[in-house]
């Protein structure tokens, strides 16, 4: 149990606080986290990181695993909403993602 402690990072801790299916697969020589997921969980992997993300920003390696029969990885691409305090105003502002 402990050696599992020590592959599942912050990230897959939350995801699976949140019940979403993923496959930790522990850290890369300069700690970044790495998580296996499937193609058809892209999409909500995807818009939790951006939308809900983190309390602050980190990198993370993302492995989508697609069957052989059927290599698709759905797209990611939209325009985002970013919020930015600046002189003490919130700036809404839009990116594409």
């Amino acid at each position: 149990m402990g050696d599992r402690n020590k592959m599942q990072g912050r990230l897959s801790a939350w995801l699976v606080k949140h019940g979403l299916v993923h496959r930790s697969l522990g850290f890369d020589y300069q700690g970044v986290e790495t998580l296996q997921i499937k193609s058809e969980d892209w999409h909500s992997i995807a818009v939790i990181l951006i939308e809900y993300g983190m309390d602050q920003p980190e990198e993370v390696c993302i492995k989508v695993f697609v069957p052989r029969g059927n290599p698709r990885i759905p797209s990611i691409f939209w325009f985002g909403k970013a919020r930015i305090f600046k002189n003490g105003n919130l700036m809404i502002c839009w990116e594409l993602i």
